[in-house]
């Protein structure tokens, strides 16, 4: 009996973390309090052996974990969008949490995420400052643009916004009172900033790319058509290992673009896509599906990204490409479904041609 697993639930902060330890033989209750860094819970854990133990993801990320493999000790992750709570429980403590992880892990209702490598998470991190940067870079143009809509300047070029004749524009603009002067000098540099600091990461990322741990998986991306090298790298760091699936159906689960269902009995509906998972590699999915509403045809881009690739990587994006064609004249021309259904539609099935290309031996 004193060799029965024990399984320890924790709530981990940065200076606190609290550890509930529910012993399998017998049922008891530990609970612990322990006023010390993340780092520090890997000794007292030591002195539950054998055990198996969880915590929610969170700002404390993963080092933890990795600490505690280093150690032999089984530390694992569970998401914490997806951990069960009661719909009438009302009070929540760090105490409870970790109790509820602890009896959640002996009943074996959680998931647990995949902890990546120090190599693979410092590349994400990256990946994850171009996404944010690309949000602030939104809120600056939709800040910058409703102020020239409030004082009521159009701009009078045919071409598009955001095009080097636009900023050359917006950059012209002068304002006789001083306070829409000062205001919109300063959400114009925030503009400017934004977008040397997207050139400084976009150059960045292409440089390290190929040294990153992902680099033989993004240049196979890179032979399909609307994923470069910002796309295939966004969607490696959010993936990780594909061959951790297995199939494409698992992919797209985790992607989120699986359609909900409500069924019972001998009825089923199927609804919207779940929307789980990473949205950041979702949304370069349906962007890269969008290119699908033109015919299949290989560019000299495309085919210089190709080259030296091996041939059945080329042979699966140029299936890709047909397919994601195919469906599109069906989907949008014959049955007339909206462009974002499409979209999302086509991305789904990329999402099974990158998974084949990725774990293709």
């Amino acid at each position: 009996m004193g060799d029965s697993i024990r399984f320890v639930g924790l709530d981990v902060h940065a200076n606190q973390t609290c550890a509930v330890t529910l012993d399998q033989a017998t049922g008891e209750l530990r609970r612990a309090r322990l006023r010390t860094p993340p780092a520090g819970v890997v000794d007292y854990l030591k002195t539950l052996q054998p055990m198996r133990a969880v915590y929610e993801s969170g700002p404390s990320g993963v080092t933890l974990a990795r600490d505690a493999e280093q150690h032999g000790l089984d530390v694992r992750i569970c998401p914490s969008g997806l951990v069960p709570r009661k719909p009438t429980d009302r009070v929540k403590t760090d105490m409870r949490d970790a109790e509820r992880l602890a009896r959640l892990l002996a009943a074996g209702e959680l998931n647990f995420i995949r902890v990546p490598s120090i190599e693979e998470e410092c590349f994400r991190d990256l990946i994850r400052a171009r996404e944010d940067l690309r949000r602030d870079l939104v809120r600056a143009r939709h800040r910058l643009s409703n102020l020239t809509l409030r004082r009521g300047l159009r701009f009078p070029g045919r071409g598009r916004n955001w095009t080097r004749a636009h900023m050359d524009w917006l950059r012209s603009r002068r304002f006789a009172d001083e306070p829409s002067a000062i205001a919109y000098a300063d959400y114009l540099a925030a503009l400017e900033h934004a977008l040397q600091r997207r050139s400084t990461l976009d150059e960045a990322i292409a440089r390290l790319a190929p040294q990153s741990p992902f680099a033989a998986t993004i240049a196979r991306l890179r032979c399909f058509r609307g994923i470069d090298t910002l796309t295939a790298a966004g969607l490696c760091a959010e993936v990780g290992d594909f061959e951790r699936f297995r199939s494409p159906r698992f992919l797209t689960g985790y992607l989120g673009l699986a359609p909900s269902e409500w069924s019972s009995g001998q009825e089923r509906r199927l609804g919207s896509i779940t929307k789980a998972g990473p949205t950041h590699a979702r949304r370069l999915l349906i962007e890269a599906a969008h290119h699908g509403r033109h015919r299949p045809h290989v560019t000299e881009q495309l085919a210089r990204r190709q080259r030296g690739q091996d041939p059945r990587v080329v042979a699966i994006a140029w299936r890709a490409q047909r397919r994601l064609h195919q469906r599109w004249a069906k989907l949008r021309l014959e049955r007339g479904k909206p462009a974002g259904v499409v979209s999302v539609a086509l991305a789904r099935e990329l999402a099974a041609f990158c998974w084949e290309a990725a774990t293709l031996a």
